[in-house]
């Protein structure tokens, strides 16, 4: 099967159901019988999720679009010289 479910979870990143390949359910009674109640959710190729996961907590769930992949922002430190220490 190469289609995933995925929903918003409870740390607002994004959960990914992969299911077993012989478990006899469709992916439509996968995803009503494992996503969370209430939960919105999305059955994906497995194209569609992003192959690098480096930063995989940072993924977002928008309904209508792919997993979103926002790129963390690094502000530059300013690091400041120490000073010399005489003995």
């Amino acid at each position: 099967m190469n289609q995933r479910i995925i929903y918003p979870n409870s740390e607002g990143g994004v959960s990914i159901l992969a299911p077993a390949p012989e478990c006899g359910l469709s992916i439509e009674e996968i995803a009503a019988k494992d996503v969370p109640a209430g939960k919105p959710y999305k059955i994906v190729d497995v194209a569609d999720i992003p192959s690098d996961r480096t930063f995989r907590n940072a993924w977002e769930f928008v309904a209508d679009e792919p997993v979103q992949t926002e790129p963390v922002q690094i502000e530059p430190v300013q690091i400041e010289p120490t000073p010399e220490v005489s003995e």
